[in-house]
């Protein structure tokens, strides 16, 4: 296991160093370093701009060899984010049979941020948002917009 938490320990430290744009990370508990808070900001021009997103990064003993799990702790309107108290994100790289050792958490986070901007409705856990994104977009961006105030406000 001290493999796992020298790579966590060392990937942490990387983004401290050079955070990512739009998010600031930290870890509730300086004893776990398994467990990440993440605060992404909405990306400008979509419709979760203005908001702040709160996520969980759980990263498992057996990182990297098995992938780490993010979930959205804010309620989001979005295909990729289930609309429970779990708010799984459906993410490809994260899958069991896609993830690779060589990933880094920076990738993975930059890949949810990414989502945010482009929805994969073709990879998505909300069936009927995925539909009304490809089917209706200007209730998709009205409806997300009106999450996002609700539930991200700054």
């Amino acid at each position: 296991m001290a493999t796992a938490q020298k790579r966590i320990t060392k990937e942490y430290a990387d983004i401290q160093k050079k955070p990512l744009d739009g998010m600031r990370i930290s870890l509730p508990s300086e004893a776990d370093i398994h467990q990440w808070q993440i605060l992404i900001d909405g990306p400008k021009g979509s419709p979760y701009e203005g908001g702040v997103f709160n996520l969980h990064l759980s990263l498992p003993m057996e990182y990297p060899f098995k992938p780490p799990t993010l979930s959205f702790k804010t309620k989001i309107y979005h295909p990729n984010v289930t609309n429970d108290d779990k708010g799984s994100m459906c993410l490809g790289m994260l899958r069991a049979d896609e993830w690779k050792p060589s990933s880094k958490i920076d990738a993975v986070l930059s890949f949810a941020q990414g989502l945010l901007s482009e929805p994969q409705p073709d990879d998505a856990v909300e069936g009927g948002i995925a539909r009304e994104y490809k089917e209706n977009k200007k209730e998709f961006v009205k409806n997300a917009k009106a999450w996002t105030k609700q539930y991200a406000k700054k």
